[in-house]
């Protein structure tokens, strides 16, 4: 493994910064205090920094002193998850309910600790471009800065990421070119029923009957519609219907979540909803509406960028720890909206321990300099020159850090 000594100086600090952003977690769109000290600490790199973008989204703009070049955009997620901590660090979490359960902080110092060592080393053509976003876990982060003008006011040539992955053992680098993270849609069921006495069930319309029929029958979208070779996950989480045992209820409500690999998959799976709820309705002479919400598409990273990232990671990990067409997940991240707008690479960074939304997940802090380093080497492979290796070493001053706590 190759990381140059004056990236591993930034470990210390970093983990300062994780500790201080794990402890204060804020969700989606009320990353306030996060937003303010991230802002706080490239200020006092010395970068040039634009807060407020799609809400509670932070961008800064570091300039190459040698002249134009291209543009490369780094994004990281900085919202919490709306779940209580179990584990019990030492900077566990102070808010009841809110958790870093998925390693945005963790994310987040990477991108700080790029930021200084870039802040120090600006040694490159054109303009590197840092994307702080709010608003991950409910996949509209992305998209609001996008609406918010983000590709106008900063625009850029390609975009990287990351996101740590307990999956894979710490020092292992996993990516795959096309298809690597699923498409993800949320729906709302309504099934209209009318009400009745549960012993006279001939007098009403029963919607429990129709969404249990609706449960099963979704599942043949997967099985029965959808080719074989495609990966399509079509899940019905939450059924609410009825308060009580001797009561037919007038409404019963589901929620779930299809996953996609594909535009194509995902356009068949949507439409296929809507023909079963049409063919129940009909069948039992009600109203079924669904709605659906917090959408993002399937993470599609381009050839280009992903053989940069495999060489990147050829470096810094060494060859045998690159896993260069990683199995695909059908989980989805929402970075796959600026990677639908622009060609870019979102890469996994392997961190062992628990799974990512486990209660007692921690982000691994000693993976921390691997993310800059990759970061340093797509850059460098990008901008078309060697950065200089000369950040200093000294830590973020005692005043900085009383500025960003938060």
């Amino acid at each position: 493994m190759h990381i140059s000594p004056r990236i591993q100086t930034l470990a210390s600090d970093m983990r300062a910064w994780r500790h201080m952003i794990h402890s204060k977690p804020e969700i989606a769109f009320r990353e306030h205090g996060t937003a303010e000290f991230v802002a706080a600490l490239l200020r006092s790199f010395g970068v040039e920094v634009h807060t407020g973008i799609g809400q509670t989204g932070v961008v800064s703009i570091i300039h190459g002193r040698l002249g134009d070049g291209p543009t490369i955009a780094l994004r990281a997620d900085m919202d919490a998850l709306p779940m209580n901590e179990q584990g019990r660090p030492v900077y566990r979490s102070v808010f009841e309910g809110v958790f870093h359960g998925c390693g945005h902080d963790g994310h987040v110092s990477i991108l700080l600790g790029t930021a200084r060592y870039l802040a120090a080393n600006p040694l490159f053509r054109g303009k590197v471009v840092l994307i702080f976003q709010p608003a991950e876990e409910i996949v509209r982060g992305s998209q609001a800065m996008l609406d918010d003008g983000l590709l106008e006011r900063f625009p850029f040539d390609e975009i990287y990421s990351l996101h740590n992955d307990p999956m894979l053992p710490p020092h292992k680098i996993g990516v795959r070119a096309g298809a690597q993270q699923a498409s993800s849609d949320f729906f709302t069921i309504r099934v209209k029923g009318v009400g009745t006495h549960a012993g006279m069930p001939h007098l009403g319309v029963d919607p429990i009957t129709i969404g249990a029929t609706l449960v099963s029958s979704l599942q043949t979208i997967v099985s029965r519609s959808v080719n074989p070779l495609e990966s399509v996950v079509i899940t019905i989480a939450r059924f609410h219907a009825g308060d009580a045992p001797n009561v037919i209820p007038h409404e019963a409500v589901l929620d779930g979540t299809v996953r996609a690999l594909s535009a194509a998959s995902r356009e068949l799976a949507i439409e296929r909803i809507h023909d079963i709820c049409k063919g129940l309705e009909l069948a039992n002479r009600t109203q079924i509406d669904i709605e659906y919400s917090n959408s993002t598409p399937p993470i599609i990273n381009s050839d280009g960028p992903v053989k940069c990232v495999i060489s990147a990671a050829h470096e810094v990990v060494g060859k045998h720890n690159v896993i260069e067409s990683i199995a695909p997940l059908m989980a989805g991240d929402d970075v796959a909206n600026f990677l639908e707008a622009r060609p870019g690479c979102h890469f996994l960074l392997g961190q062992g321990g628990r799974m990512c939304h486990h209660p007692e997940y921690d982000f691994n802090d000693d993976v921390a300099p691997i993310g800059v380093a990759m970061f340093v080497a797509v850059l460098r492979s990008r901008l078309g020159v060697e950065i200089e290796d000369q950040v200093a070493a000294e830590s973020v001053d005692e005043g900085a850090r009383e500025t960003t706590g938060f």
